[in-house]
């Protein structure tokens, strides 16, 4: 009989309203754990503590607060082959990337364990006379982090380290498809010197207790990372209560390629980009503008290189390309598979489901050609292993093509000219911008985010952070009478 994995409530470990199971995509005999939901009740109870906690933790003193981040930072990098496993296990990124996400994971506690102790503030004189200025941060209050699922350990650390770096409490609701991982960083941050009930772990269905926890007047803030419709319905959620907000949500990057590229360069990229983590990342070059003069050289090249994948279980050695997450997404992606050569696409390769020696969700990577931007699988975000070649005959037109998109996320460029290069990065229109690199791959010590569609809200990661989870007050003194 497996055991029963609890959510972190108001301190305590304790089983919910239910349970789901939780089966690698990789193979779905394998059963990952049972996880209990947590109950509105049991939300209730862990955002009263956590207002409790929330205090007690600001009022720590700064090299206190340091250790904490440093101990969990060290033991997620020093655990990064167990809890790496584990995540690809349930997740089906391949291996090497799970144990990667977590190291990196510790990188984002051991980074803002420094950033509390670099918490400075600002004086300034009064235009009145005999009267100074004192500005600081303080902690915005209880913070509500909601993280999905194709980073789960990752994308949760760089919001929680800086939560609890500037003050904060956090409850943690994570997506359901990868609980495991969710439990396995609770533990080591319950086991912290820390106030009961200052950081919790609230698993559900976003329906239920998502909604009631965007809902509730309790939260001071939410960090939300998912999809534009979902974000969306936070935002008109949060406003009702005037609760602070900050999400990230789609993309539709792309990777431009330019008639002076190093062909072999842009073709690798283009193949980590479109397809390292499945293609489930927001980050994923899912559109390739290729200008005519290499178009075909590059298109024979992408080809070759994607039918050369190999696709397999994530535990596997020699794996490339994981299984999808779920079911569910496998349906979305052979769709979009069919509806791109509905539009006139050709799908020159993959995009097809596989048969695999384990029973999961595996689909071989796909590559689009003959595509115009104005299709749907062009302007949608499709978190699939499916990238679409746009053809363009010019810079002008190749750059024209990167920024007609609702979304900004991130983009890149693929040249040897430092006059393109530098006109292409002061003129895409997406928070992040590459050159001769992937579209995807970021460092933690600087901002992250987009435009339009992409995000909303202050920016994440880096010395950014402190505008979303603090809040800035400003004190007036008179020296008084001499």
């Amino acid at each position: 009989m497996t055991d029963i994995q609890k959510n972190l409530i108001a301190g305590e470990w304790l089983t919910g309203e239910g349970e789901i199971e939780n089966r690698s995509p990789s193979d779905l005999t394998d059963l990952v754990g049972i996880f209990a939901q947590a109950s509105s009740d049991q939300l209730e109870a862990t955002l009263d503590q956590a207002r409790v906690a929330q205090a007690e933790w600001e009022a720590y003193g700064m090299e206190r607060k340091q250790a904490v981040l440093m101990a969990i930072g060290n033991e997620l990098m020093a655990r990064a082959d167990e809890l790496g496993t584990l995540l690809a296990r349930e997740e089906g990124k391949p291996q090497a990337e799970g144990k990667g996400e977590v190291y990196r994971a510790g990188q984002f506690f051991t980074y803002y364990a420094a950033e509390c102790l670099r918490q400075l503030g600002e004086n300034a004189d009064s235009v009145r006379a005999g009267v100074e200025i004192d500005v600081r941060r303080e902690a915005v209050g209880v913070v509500a982090v909601i993280s999905p699922w194709n980073f789960p350990t990752a994308t949760a650390s760089w919001k929680i380290a800086p939560a609890l770096c500037y003050g904060n409490a956090v409850v943690w609701k994570p997506a359901n498809v990868t609980p495991a991982s969710a439990v396995a960083l609770a533990e080591i941050i319950n086991r912290q010197d820390i106030p009961k009930g200052l950081f919790s772990l609230v698993m559900g269905a976003g329906r239920s207790v998502g909604q009631r926890l965007v809902e509730s007047p309790k939260v001071n803030a939410i960090s939300f990372t998912g999809s534009v419709p979902v974000g969306k319905g936070i935002a008109a959620a949060a406003i009702q209560n005037l609760t602070k907000v900050q999400m990230e949500m789609g993309s539709k990057n792309a990777l431009a390629v330019m008639d002076d590229a190093d062909v072999d360069l842009a073709v690798t990229l283009a193949l980590g980009g479109a397809f390292g983590g499945t293609g489930q990342k927001c980050t994923a070059s899912s559109r390739l503008v290729v200008h005519s003069a290499v178009h075909d050289e590059f298109v024979e090249k992408l080809i070759a290189g994607t039918k050369a994948m190999k696709v397999g279980h994530a535990l596997e050695a020699g794996t490339q390309m994981g299984p999808v997450v779920s079911e569910q997404q496998l349906s979305e992606n052979l769709a979009y598979a069919a509806l791109g050569q509905t539009e006139g696409a050709e799908l020159a390769c993959g995009g097809a489901r596989l048969e695999m020696p384990h029973d999961g969700f595996y689909m071989s990577p796909g590559v689009f050609v003959n595509t115009t931007n104005d299709m749907r699988i062009n302007r949608e975000e499709m978190f699939a292993p499916l990238t679409s070649v746009i053809k363009v005959g010019s810079y002008d037109e190749a750059i024209a093509t990167v920024n007609d998109t609702n979304f900004g996320l991130t983009s890149g460029i693929v040249t040897k000219s430092l006059a393109r290069a530098t006109h292409f990065r002061r003129n895409a229109r997406t928070g992040v911008v590459t050159i001769n690199l992937p579209t995807a791959g970021t460092d933690y010590h600087v901002p992250f985010g987009g435009r339009g569609d992409s995000s909303y809200g202050p920016r994440e990661q880096g010395k950014n952070a402190a505008e979303f989870y603090t809040t800035v007050k400003t004190a007036y003194i008179s020296a008084g009478a001499v």
